[in-house]
């Protein structure tokens, strides 16, 4: 990403101070260096400290600026509170918190183990609830404004068929978007949420579309646009809902898809038609995906 891509003006988020929940990879990598070309101090976190360290050193040699990787596994209330201790330790509140990190996998319900449920459910659901919460309480006891920004899909509207977990989760994040923003605007906290449509990124494309490409993927055809989304057009988003110059916008969330929900389109329902063999085959390559994170895990 370059400044071109951004449609804002140099320095926009100069003094803003930003956490991004997997920020690692994917659309949380993304949006921090939206943030950081704009003049961010970006923090980004996750399980896996190598890559979050590589991220950090490769966005601050393009762009310059500030970028800190803390390892933290979010589905521990203590790991989240002693992250937050050390950005707040290291230059005051944050200004701005995008609960960006997810797990998902397609995968028949009735397949499903507590403990796969979990995996998902314990990151989404509990884990953004828990950062949100500790971020919430330092906000409110310093008398800090602050904008918090959650990634959910349009399931959050129609359901999630072979993706019951996350759906389940996110729909549970969307509740809590438009409870906080009524609970805590008084107190100058904001909540937002953005439901995209598919945006390729390794990891999520592994999982949900095992096999496929992102110029092959069964969403090209139903998408009225006839495209995945780009990237910037994304994180310029996140930036204009982050900034305080939006602050009127509370308790919305927002599908950036190409009117793919608006068609119907947009989940997993054309999987019905799989027999035994490809969820088979699905199961397979998706178990090999997460062996190769699980490598890179620190936490």
């Amino acid at each position: 990403m370059t400044p071109d891509d951004l449609m804002f003006k140099p320095g926009l988020m100069k003094g803003e101070r930003i956490l991004i929940t997997g920020g690692g990879t994917g659309l949380g990598k993304e949006m921090a260096e939206a943030c950081l070309i704009l003049g961010a101090e970006v923090y980004i976190c996750g399980r896996r400290g190598g890559v979050l360290d590589e991220t950090a050193r490769k966005l601050m040699d393009a762009h310059g600026g500030k970028v800190v990787g803390v390892a933290c596994d979010i589905r521990v209330p203590e790991a989240i509170h002693d992250m937050l201790d050390l950005v707040w330790a290291d230059g005051g509140a944050l200004t701005g918190l995008i609960n960006n990190a997810a797990g998902n996998f397609i995968s028949r319900t009735e397949d499903l183990s507590p403990r796969a449920f979990d995996a998902i459910a314990n990151i989404v659901f509990r884990g953004s609830f828990f950062v949100t919460l500790d971020c919430g309480k330092r906000w409110i006891a310093e008398g800090k404004k602050a904008s918090v920004i959650s990634i959910l899909t349009t399931w959050v509207w129609s359901g999630g068929p072979f993706t019951v977990p996350s759906a389940m989760s996110k729909a549970g994040l969307n509740v809590m978007t438009q409870s906080l923003a009524v609970e805590w605007a008084p107190k100058g906290i904001r909540f937002n949420a953005i439901a995209p449509g598919p945006f390729p990124t390794e990891g999520a494309w592994a999982r949900l579309s095992p096999g496929q490409d992102a110029e092959s993927t069964r969403d090209m055809g139903s998408n009225p646009m006839g495209r995945v989304g780009k990237m910037p057009e994304l994180a310029n988003l996140a930036v204009y809902l982050l900034h305080p110059m939006s602050e009127y916008v509370n308790g919305q969330t927002i599908a950036i898809d190409g009117g793919a929900w608006n068609a119907g389109g947009g989940g997993f329902a054309a999987l019905r038609s799989w027999d035994d063999q490809q969820w088979a085959d699905a199961r397979a390559m998706i178990q090999g995906a997460n062996q190769q994170d699980r490598a890179k895990r620190t936490v």
